[in-house]
């Protein structure tokens, strides 16, 4: 669907569907360092759990990105909405992805990074600040990609990390790198 957004192509994929709160896995849950499959897009399974991502994420305050690996599923699909976020330059709004791979990427920077499976800590991890990542909608299974830059290229790494069984502690440059989380009343 040439000319319609990531966004609108991902709700339109989830019309009419019920999201549901998953519970998040933490680390070290077994399902958080292994791989993920591929999945079929279009399956009724796939664009249900899209919908179920979505409402998750946006349960947690703060909260950019899910993959279906942090509510115990080992797939390849991820949400991402770096909408309204300070550090956002760009954004595509609330969009899913499935079977995705970066396919470029430059302009590494270090950035501060926390997670919904690492409740207690946030790390310093070097990240590419403009990426090109392929994948499928889900729904149509339509195969795109998407270019990203700052935020919104950070939290799709993130996410795309976590469908390669990757937790930002595996990026982090050491001990030194890690930090606990602070909390803001």
């Amino acid at each position: 669907m040439a000319g319609v957004s990531l966004a609108e192509q991902t709700r339109a994929a989830t019309a009419g569907v019920i999201g549901a709160l998953r519970p998040v896995v933490a680390a070290p849950d077994a399902v958080l360092s292994q791989p993920g499959k591929a999945v079929d897009p279009a399956s009724t399974e796939i664009v249900q759990l899209v919908a179920d991502l979505l409402v998750t994420m946006r349960s947690s305050p703060g909260c950019v990105g899910l993959a279906a690996p942090q509510v115990g599923l080992g797939l390849r699909v991820f949400v991402v909405d770096v909408t309204g976020h300070p550090k956002a330059a760009n954004c595509q709004g609330p969009f899913a992805l499935c079977n995705a791979e970066v396919a470029a990427a430059s302009r590494w920077r270090p950035g501060r990074e926390g997670c919904m499976s690492v409740p207690e800590l946030t790390g310093d991890v070097k990240r590419a600040t403009r990426v090109t990542v392929t994948g499928q909608l889900p729904g149509t299974g339509e195969q795109v990609s998407v270019v990203s830059d700052a935020f919104e290229a950070r939290a799709l790494q993130h996410e795309i990390d976590h469908c390669n069984g990757l937790l930002f502690l595996d990026r982090v440059a050491g001990a030194h790198a890690v930090h606990p989380r602070k909390v803001y009343l």
